[in-house]
């Protein structure tokens, strides 16, 4: 019930079908997830946090984090939701597409400084193509010692991320995917 409430807000706010539209990996695409505009509806950034949780449930991890700017709205309603919630609170950190000039000039925000090493990390997206920018926060979390294992997306757009993820020895776990949407246009 859940799932199919937060692919209606998805499809009300944040989908967009016809034309062509160039996406982060390069392709270009007749139809475009905006997720921004869900993710700050207070329903739909309720819904795809316990949804997140709920694909976390049996094995949480101490941390979520992704990069930003997708995966921020996403961080911040899983953490919250977590504390509310009836499972362990789960922290959140994002990583930055490039290190600040000033500043703690770090690549990885939210957690004090050798606060991942050794803990168990779960990244996040909004939106998964073909996985190539979700790699660059498995880097660096790895980068600072973590354990990375997993990806949530919530929509993954069935475009060769399961497959890119697996040859890195990640899994992917996709709340909705291209097919739980009408993306034909006409």
């Amino acid at each position: 019930m859940a799932k199919a409430r937060l692919a209606e807000i998805i499809t009300q706010k944040s989908l967009s079908v016809g034309g062509e539209t160039k996406l982060v990996s390069g392709r270009t695409s007749t139809f475009y997830f905006d997720m921004k505009p869900t993710l700050f509806d207070p329903e739909g950034a309720s819904l795809m946090a316990g949804l997140v949780l709920e694909a976390l449930a049996d094995d949480p991890p101490d941390y979520v984090g992704g990069l930003e700017m997708g995966a921020v709205p996403v961080v911040a309603a899983v953490c919250v939701a977590s504390h509310a919630g009836t499972g362990p609170d789960v922290g959140g950190f994002f990583v930055r597409k490039q290190a600040k000039d000033h500043g703690t000039r770090r690549l990885v925000e939210g957690v004090p400084e050798g606060a991942l090493a050794g803990k168990r990390v779960v990244l996040l997206e909004d939106v998964t193509t073909t996985a190539g920018s979700v790699m660059r926060a498995v880097e660096a979390a790895r980068g600072e010692g973590a354990e990375v294992e997993l990806v949530v997306t919530i929509v993954d757009r069935l475009e060769g991320a399961e497959a890119n993820l697996a040859a890195e020895g990640l899994g992917l776990r996709a709340i909705l995917t291209a097919d739980d949407f009408s993306t034909s246009a006409g």
